[in-house]
């Protein structure tokens, strides 16, 4: 189960849900960012995504999930938000949702991390370049950070030293966005700069392989040890 609440963001009003473990805690916690096939129309209308929030929840950390879309409405055609997405607003969007996650009683402020799937995993990676308080970031499949957007801010992937934590990547090699060569860039960007990156790349699994809702996409032994892969790694970072 979810709480569910607003957070203001430049006078806008962004739904936000919350998932809490069991226990008075303080517990870690995690900003998760949705993917966009579904989740860009509203959190809750995406099965996978509410169910990433249950999950991780269910592991011990309070999850927040603020819904970055907020900016357009609901049902405005996915083509405009992806051609009008701004970084800009969406950092405001995370510092938003940090600073609530970080102040609720039930969470240690100094063991807070970011993960997202697909379109979230950029936001995750754009997130830890302009907030050094996170302590881990999870990529899982996130595609366009070599690209920038309507705000002309800087690619990602060229902020790469302002990661303030370590770095898992999670991707299908038969996935096209991000490809394996886009892939390959990420881990040198961070290798770079000097960051601590885990990588791990499955063969037979393109994009959204741990969608469970979409039967082409799901690889289920590849989603189960990539899931295996995210705890280990947060556990090690917050654990």
């Amino acid at each position: 189960m979810y709480e569910s609440t607003s957070l203001d963001v430049q006078g806008n009003a962004m739904h936000t849900l919350i998932f809490e473990p069991e226990g008075d805690g303080p517990h870690p916690g995690l900003i998760i960012a949705q993917h966009l096939p579904v989740a860009h129309e509203g959190l809750e209308k995406d099965p996978f995504t509410l169910k990433v929030g249950e999950r991780y929840a269910a592991a011990g950390y309070v999850c927040v999930m603020p819904f970055i879309f907020h900016w357009w409405p609901e049902d405005e055609e996915r083509s405009v938000k992806v051609e009008q997405f701004r970084d800009d607003w969406t950092v405001a969007d995370l510092d938003a949702a940090f600073n609530f996650l970080a102040g609720r009683d039930n969470v240690d402020e100094n063991r807070i991390g970011i993960l997202g799937h697909c379109w979230g995993g950029r936001v995750s990676w754009l997130g830890c370049c302009h907030n050094p308080n996170f302590k881990a970031c999870a990529v899982i499949y996130g595609g366009r950070i070599k690209v920038s957007f309507a705000d002309g801010a800087p690619p990602p992937i060229e902020l790469a030293g302002n990661i303030p934590c370590p770095v898992l990547g999670i991707f299908g090699n038969d996935d096209q966005s991000p490809s394996p060569d886009d892939v390959y860039d990420y881990e040198a960007a961070l290798n770079a700069a000097g960051v601590p990156a885990e990588f791990h790349r499955y063969d037979g699994a393109g994009h959204g392989f741990q969608d469970f809702t979409n039967e082409d996409r799901f690889r289920k032994s590849q989603a189960e040890d990539a899931w295996e892969k995210v705890l280990s790694f947060l556990g090690k970072q917050l654990g």
